[in-house]
């Protein structure tokens, strides 16, 4: 997990807020996304119709009952190669030949090997911190290594990590172990359960993991 090239490069830094905001929030309004990025509705609608015709990003009329429906908009799946990918191909080009000279499971070796080597590199950030600031240091982590990534508590105990971009998602796509990998690594370095309730890999728009204040019995 190394740090990534900042996304969108090559594109005006108003461009690049927008994707970036549109790869964290799914079916924006023109008028919320305006407001968020403190720029005016014309200047916003400017740059997106740009992006349109770019193929990069989409949009739909969205019916609120009666009146007149609003615009919304979102990424199209060719905007997903914009963002960091953290050496997919050659990855996935690697685990292939493994798996074509060693087998399956010298694949979900390799990836495991790979998690003990993150884990340890890592392992100085999270030690002797509480849940809490281990949680905030896991999204800094993540972030770092290129997936949009930000946590919340829910609830009393528990958190939830979301991970808005999967750099490894060529990998994941063919090889399940690599989410299951990640998931173990989150565990190792926070000292509790950690449960993965949506996949970007299955269609989800975001990662989220459930964290547990207190490990399942």
């Amino acid at each position: 997990m190394h740090e990534t090239e900042a996304p969108t490069t090559g594109f005006s830094s108003r461009k690049r807020s927008i994707l970036q905001y549109l790869k964290r929030n799914s079916n924006v309004s023109l008028a919320n996304l305006a407001r968020d990025l403190g720029i005016s509705k014309v200047a916003t609608l400017r740059h997106l119709g740009e992006l349109e015709r770019e193929g990069l990003v989409e949009r739909s009329q969205v019916t609120h009952g009666v009146g007149r429906p609003s615009v919304h908009f979102r990424l199209r799946s060719r905007a997903q190669g914009l963002f960091p990918q953290a050496y997919a191909d050659m990855s996935l080009a690697a685990l292939t030949y493994v798996e074509e000279h060693l087998g399956r499971k010298a694949v979900g070796e390799v990836l495991a090997k790979r998690s003990q080597d993150v884990r340890a590199r890592y392992w100085e950030r999270f030690r002797g911190q509480d849940l809490v600031e281990k949680v905030k240091v896991l999204a800094q982590v993540r972030e770092e290594g290129g997936y949009m990534a930000d946590a919340r508590p829910l609830g009393k105990e528990d958190f939830e990590l979301c991970e808005y971009n999967c750099p490894i998602l060529a990998i994941a796509g063919k090889y399940g172990e690599a989410c299951e990998s990640e998931r173990k690594l989150f565990e190792g370095w926070l000292g509790t359960s950690v449960e993965v309730t949506h996949r970007v890999v299955a269609g989800a728009p975001v990662c989220r993991f459930r964290i547990r204040g207190v490990r399942a019995p």
